[in-house]
């Protein structure tokens, strides 16, 4: 959402950049030849993992995006825990109203990893762009530094806590 609120200038950067691969584009492939890839989310079940290791095989630049993609953030708070499996059965067996069982589909409901790992822990990142989610302003300075050839740089003006 703070990516929207980049506002008119969003129109700006659909004249110098191609959105080729999101949520909201229709493509069902990851393509080849990708400049600059942002990653969200943390590394958490086995798509994710294929996922991530074709964008690394098919993009220039990847970005960690957000604090779940930096550190793994609240995603990770289940590390603790230890394996998925007491996560799974306090969830949907213990805390169940009805139909208590663990959902497993194969091909639709991808197994989780016993660890939720932040991107670097899986591929090579290039930049890291804290927060949570990242404010509007510091996603423009990186990407206006990107556009520009540059190797992103954050000051301290850009990076505001709290």
């Amino acid at each position: 959402m703070s990516f929207l609120d980049l506002d008119e200038w969003l129109i700006d950067l659909h004249g110098r950049a191609e959105l080729v691969y999101s949520p909201v584009v229709d493509a069902k492939e990851y393509p080849e030849g990708v400049d600059v890839a942002l990653i969200e989310g943390a590394i958490c079940n086995e798509d994710h993992v294929e996922m991530i290791h074709k964008i690394r095989r098919r993009t220039r630049a990847i970005v960690a995006f957000g604090d779940c993609a930096v550190t793994g953030n609240v995603t990770a708070l289940r590390n603790p825990l230890g394996s998925a499996r007491p996560v799974l059965e306090r969830a949907y067996l213990e805390a169940a109203d009805l139909l208590a069982r663990v959902p497993s589909e194969p091909g639709i409901v991808p197994p989780l990893l016993d660890r939720v790992v932040p991107v670097h822990a899986m591929v090579p990142v290039e930049y890291y762009l804290p927060g949570c989610p990242p404010p509007a302003d510091r996603i423009r300075a990186l990407l206006e530094q990107l556009l520009d050839g540059q190797a992103p740089r954050l000051t301290a003006a850009q990076i505001k806590f709290g």
